[in-house]
Parts: C-alpha cells; sequence; structure tokens
C-alpha cells in the first residue's frame, strides 16, 4: 500500500536547525532522529548505507533539495525524516547551490515499489511553490500540513 508524505513524514520526524553544517554532519543529525520512531533500527547501519549511496551518486537534486534514501534492516515500512537548514548547508547538489531541505528516506528492502512513487511525489513538490513554503516554515505543524496536501 502506497503511503502519502505526511505518513512517511510525520510531526516527530520534522527537525529544524540540526547540528552539522556540512554535508555529513547535517545527514548524521536526522540518522540519530530515527529512534524516536524507530527504535529498533541500527543506527550506524543506516548512517553507513546512507553515506554509502551518497558517495555513489550525490542526492541534491536543486532548487535546495537532498533526498538522501537507503535500505536498512529494522525499519519495516518507508519512514523518513526532514531536515530543515534556513542558512543552507553545502551538499554538493546538481546545481551546486545549498541545500536548505533533505528528505531523508529508510526503509526496508521489501518496501522498494513505493520507493519510486514517493520519490515522485518529492520531485513534484521541490518544483512547486510550496518549497518555498516549508523552507520558511516556522514550525513542523505547517510543514505537515504541506505535505498532507501532496498527492
Amino acid at each position: 500500500m502506497r503511503k502519502s508524505l505526511s505518513e512517511i513524514f510525520n510531526l516527530q520526524s520534522i527537525y529544524f536547525d540540526i547540528d552539522g553544517n556540512s554535508k555529513e554532519g547535517f545527514l548524521a543529525g536526522l540518522v540519530d532522529s530515527f529512534p524516536v520512531f524507530h527504535p529498533e533500527y541500527n543506527r550506524t547501519e543506516l548512517f553507513t548505507a546512507v553515506m554509502e549511496r551518497e558517495a555513489k551518486m550525490n542526492t541534491g537534486i536543486g532548487n535546495g533539495v537532498a533526498i538522501p534514501r537507503a535500505y536498512c534492516k529494522g525499519i519495516g515500512n518507508m519512514s523518513g525524516a526532514i531536515g530543515i537548514s534556513k542558512q543552507g548547508i553545502d551538499y554538493g547538489a546538481l546545481d551546486n547551490k545549498p541545500v536548505q531541505i533533505v528528505f531523508l528516506l529508510g526503509m526496508d528492502q521489501k518496501t522498494d515499489a513505493n520507493n519510486l512513487y514517493t520519490l515522485n511525489l518529492i520531485f513534484k513538490l521541490a518544483q512547486s511553490e510550496k518549497l518555498a513554503l516549508m523552507i520558511n516554515a516556522k514550525n513542523a505543524e505547517e510543514i505537515h500540513e504541506i505535505l498532507s496536501g501532496i498527492h
């Protein structure tokens, strides 16, 4: 069953001003957030998988957006965390501009069918005016409300 963006990124998984001005530090902060909603996951396994994926291909898609993703046992259905950096981080994105919003996706191998559907929704969001609303949001509730309207 396909999950909506508001199901993948719940209120507890939306973060502002994560410690870490570097790509690696920012991603480490987002990975550290996973125990809040997935206490059974292995932090080292997820972080290593995310960084290996980044080494193969940078997930900074441009327009201030990055979508790192990795497979990790213990997560089950696809889950995610969103990190907002108002000042932006040097991510090495395709357009060489700082990344301000990171959509981290963690999933078990079995949820691969949802992967493309979810990526498509995030790509659509990244090309819409709603992206600026998310970056300038004051709280997680505002971001979650925007996500609820993406289909």
